[in-house]
């Protein structure tokens, strides 16, 4: 009888096969726990993010849009954003064309694109290096709010997370609407919108089909597809995106070949011009004005575009050749209405009407006459023009002889520097620096008795607004440039004028008005007569480097200075030709539309009339100060020392002092200076160097 037969025992598993097993359930449980961090992650993300309205309201930077007086907008700085176009406004071509180039899948992955990162790894194996993202239209929304542009897999990682996030919290079309509204399309231009109206010159929601085309291809790299930049390279990567969206079936064949993208006529650039002079002056007075860092900013200037082009035009059209010439024009109530800081702000930048120190010459005796009115000379008041030493300096008449006695108006009419020099004497050359420092000459003011004569360096500006402030009848006048700060529909700031501070009685402001309609009318200051009533002054200082004329008439006062920046001697140059030329050539339309006004007092001439040929249109200052503004004998005069303050005893009015260091206090406040001033001293005042 057989044995039966005993089964066969089992066989253990082998130990790799068990391995095996344990690995790929260990790894399905973590899958697991992965997916449902991953989801809870998703979820935590999307329960955090802002919400439409929030993302639709933060720029990816501040964006200043400059207005004129009249509205327009003059410059934007920083970045640019046009209108917000709702979804629905978009046209249906931009938004084919961005889906069909950027992320052709878009209405159908969750955020995240598996073939498309797949294609995107195995392009990295074939080359060796990442030639292609794989980033969905959601992925670079994300890293565009979020996120920054490293290519790191930590950064990566986590732009998924907020992809997917988005997608649970946003529809795909409001998702599209974010991305079309704030990706970044080059040349400062952030949105379709900015671009459209950067790129060709209008808003984005009248885009046609080639337009749209070029602007879906600058995403990808805006430096180098830009139309601006290079028209054949736009063009081309125009026609790869017309190709994506014909392969996408947006678009037939047909249609993208009649789009053309090669005959589209870009939107000029906008030229630099000599607004940026303005505009380079008065923004930086924002971060003293707002604390607002990161809204987009509406400002709101007192520029006038018309007067600026007549004030470019002004200074370009009278300048001699080789030189330099600047502009400002200020309202009554201190409103710059016009600034032109050189011939070409491409060229130089450099502002001359708020930057540049340079010797104001007889203009300057605007201070030495109104301190001189303060004491209580009036303008028939009568004066001996004769020769005259003061501290060793001997002062002479541009004509090189003296005419007598003579009365105020006339001596400051032709400009006499002999009488200016016995005026300066008699209330104090600390009094004159005072008057200047008092109407708002912010640079330093020596008290050498060749002051009277504009040695000490001034700012055009500072200059205009002294003259304004005469203007209006004695009370000060501050420039200004910004009317008002708007963000998102709310005012940020809104200037307030402040016309409360006297410098001068009413009276003394009328009588120098006299004396300064009597140098346009009969003096040095004739080609500056514009048809109606001026008051002003010219400067010309030694060997002709600068010119000035600064006037008022209407409410309008204007400053010009014309010179070279190397300080070097320009034959003809005197501040009674071009400079006055250039005044008249800007008053005369900018106050068309302006009623004439007569001044307070009606303008009466000298009581003699001197030789126009010794006395129009001469260097004010004649030879008497060097190059660096310091007094000098004339040929036949032995050098004495000039250094020495003021005398003691020169007569002054006994309540001065204490009026005028109340202005410097006020003074030294709107000009950020710090603290107020110690009363004025002689010693204080030193020389420039």
């Amino acid at each position: 009888m057989a044995r039966a037969r005993s089964p066969r025992s089992s066989q253990p598993r082998s130990p790799w096969r068990r391995r095996l097993v344990l690995s790929l359930q260990l790894l399905a449980g973590l899958g697991v726990l992965g997916l449902i961090a991953l989801v809870a992650t998703v979820y935590v993300t999307a329960s955090q993010l802002p919400d439409f309205d929030q993302l639709k309201s933060s720029p990816n930077g501040q964006m200043i849009r400059v207005h004129a007086a009249d509205g327009s907008v003059i410059v934007s700085l920083g970045p640019s954003y046009g209108d917000w176009l709702p979804y629905d406004r978009i046209p249906a071509v931009m938004r084919d064309a961005t889906v069909s180039v950027e992320d052709r899948r878009f209405r159908s992955h969750l955020g995240v694109d598996p073939i498309g990162i797949a294609r995107s790894v195995e392009v990295r194996v074939q080359r060796g290096h990442w030639a292609q993202g794989g980033s969905t239209i959601t992925q670079q929304l994300a890293r565009n709010v979020f996120l920054s542009s490293q290519k790191k897999f930590g950064r990566k990682a986590r732009e998924w997370i907020l992809a997917l996030a988005m997608e649970r919290k946003f529809s795909k079309d409001q998702i599209l609407e974010l991305y079309l509204n704030k990706v970044y399309y080059g040349g400062g231009a952030y949105g379709i919108d900015a671009a459209s109206r950067k790129f060709f010159g209008h808003g984005a929601d009248q885009l046609s089909l080639a337009e749209a085309a070029v602007i879906a291809g600058l995403v990808k790299a805006p430096s180098n597809y830009s139309p601006t930049a290079d028209s054949e390279a736009a063009v081309g990567r125009a026609g790869v995106v017309l190709a994506a969206m014909v392969r996408a079936g947006t678009v037939t064949a047909e249609q993208a070949k009649a789009a053309d993208p090669d005959s589209l006529k870009l939107a000029p650039e906008p030229k630099q011009n000599s607004v940026r002079y303005f505009t380079d002056w008065a923004l930086p007075q924002l971060d003293v004005l707002i604390d607002e860092q990161k809204q987009p900013l509406e400002v709101w200037t007192t520029i006038d575009p018309a007067m600026q082009r007549v004030a470019d035009a002004a200074v370009r059209g009278n300048v001699p050749g080789g030189a330099q010439g600047a502009l400002v024009t200020l309202d009554r109530d201190g409103a710059v209405k016009a600034m032109v800081g050189g011939t070409d702000y491409v060229t130089s930048n450099y502002n001359r009407a708020t930057q540049a120190v340079r010797q104001p010459g007889s203009s300057f005796k605007l201070f030495v006459y109104l301190a001189a009115l303060e004491a209580g000379h009036k303008p028939e008041d009568s004066i001996v023009d004769e020769p005259v030493t003061i501290d060793g300096w001997s002062p002479r008449n541009d004509s090189r002889r003296n005419s007598g006695p003579v009365s105020l108006r006339t001596a400051f009419a032709y400009s006499l520097n002999t009488v200016a020099a016995k005026l300066g004497q008699e209330v104090g050359f600390t009094t004159v620096a005072d008057m200047a420092r008092r109407f708002g000459i912010t640079t330093a003011v020596n008290t050498h008795p060749s002051m009277v004569l504009g040695t000490s360096d001034v700012r055009l500006i500072d200059m205009t607004r002294a003259f304004a402030s005469v203007g209006a009848n004695g009370v000060a006048v501050t420039p200004y440039g910004i009317l008002k700060v708007t963000s998102n529909g709310q005012t940020l700031y809104a200037h307030e004028v402040d016309n409360g501070h006297v410098l001068v009685a009413p009276y003394v402001a009328a009588q120098m008005v006299d004396l300064l309609q009597t140098a346009v009318n009969t003096g040095t200051g004739r080609q500056a007569q514009i048809g109606r009533p001026v008051a002003g002054k010219t400067g010309t200082t030694t060997s002709n480097k600068d010119g000035w004329f600064l006037g008022f008439s209407s409410g309008l006062t204007t400053g010009v200075w014309m010179g070279r920046d190397d300080a070097r001697t320009i034959p003809g140059l005197h501040g009674g030709t071009a400079p006055a030329r250039a005044f008249a050539a800007m008053m005369k339309p900018a106050t068309a539309s302006r009623p004439i006004e007569q001044f307070q007092t009606q303008v009466t001439l000298p009581d003699m009339q001197l030789d126009d040929d010794l006395y129009f249109g001469q260097p004010d200052n004649g030879t008497y100060v060097d190059d660096d503004g310091n007094p000098v004998p004339p040929a036949d005069q032995p050098a004495a020392p000039v250094d020495q303050p003021a005398p003691a005893d020169a007569p002054r009015p006994p309540d001065a002092q204490a009026r005028q260091q109340l202005d410097q206090d006020w003074i030294d406040r709107v000009t950020g200076r710090g603290a107020p001033r110690r009363p004025a001293r002689a010693q204080d005042d030193r020389p420039n160097q």
